[in-house]
């Protein structure tokens, strides 16, 4: 194949917590986890207090460093093909009806349009997999738990996929498959994806916190809401107030 630009793959890439989907994956692997007799309520309660923090103040390292040593602990010892068979009980029972249907909407188009579409997102690989294969879409990237003998052990292949890690997964897959980055979309609801969004061409918010909304507006991202309550507390002025004082502050060519 030539390496033109012409030939190089269009994809689509999307976050998956808050952006297709309406709450945390693996907040509810844990869920189903902890009603299958895996974990005691109080195994549970620490791990989601530690996701809670993670979702507050993901970009520090201090909150990286302790929900990575949490998720790991979440899994440690477990089989690998039970995980496997529970993300998809998980994936019927909790994760399908919370599923956004404009986004689910938004990356089929990408579909019929002859694009790949990625999942992008710092749940377990084999979750992460498993929902892009129940939707139909090309593939997922997703933080890699170390298993030895059929178990996890507690540790990471790499890093959690979070922040600017899901940029350099995307930038290394660009390079093994072909992908030309600069034609191709992100897609997300948080301003700690914002190396992601800013590693394409075409970046786009879906359901977006405060911060990626500024930038939105700023940059003219197209913004996607599927949150109706949400939305009409925003168009009562308290964010976009906010985006306004601060954009006439920074001037069009500062980052944020």
């Amino acid at each position: 194949m030539s390496d033109s630009t012409e030939a190089r793959k269009r994809v689509a890439f999307f976050d998956v917590d808050n952006t297709l989907l309406h709450g945390s994956s693996l907040y509810l692997l844990g869920r189903g986890m902890y009603r299958r007799g895996y974990f005691s309520k109080h195994d549970i309660v620490t791990f989601m207090l530690a996701n809670l923090r993670f979702r507050l103040n993901g970009e520090a390292a201090i909150e990286i460093d302790k929900y990575q040593k949490a998720a790991c602990e979440f899994i440690k010892g477990h089989s690998v093909k039970d995980l496997e068979g529970l993300a998809a009980e998980v994936y019927d029972e909790f994760v399908s009806p919370k599923l956004w249907q404009g986004a689910i909407e938004i990356a089929n188009q990408h579909l019929i349009q002859g694009e790949e579409v990625w999942l992008v997102t710092a749940t377990p690989l084999e979750m992460a997999e498993l929902i892009a294969d129940r939707l139909g879409f090309t593939g997922a990237l997703g933080t890699r738990a170390e298993a030895t003998n059929g178990s996890y052990t507690g540790n990471l292949i790499g890093n959690l996929l979070h922040g600017k890690e899901k940029a350099i997964a995307v930038r290394e897959l660009a390079k093994t498959d072909n992908i030309d980055l600069s034609r191709s979309y992100a897609y997300s609801d948080s301003h700690h994806d914002l190396p992601l969004l800013e590693a394409v061409g075409n970046p786009r918010a879906i359901n977006p916190d405060t911060l990626l909304q500024i930038r939105a507006i700023r940059d003219h991202w197209p913004i996607h809401e599927f949150r109706r309550a949400r939305w009409l507390k925003n168009i009562s002025g308290a964010i976009l107030a906010r985006a306004a004082t601060i954009l006439k502050a920074i001037g069009p060519d500062k980052p944020i």
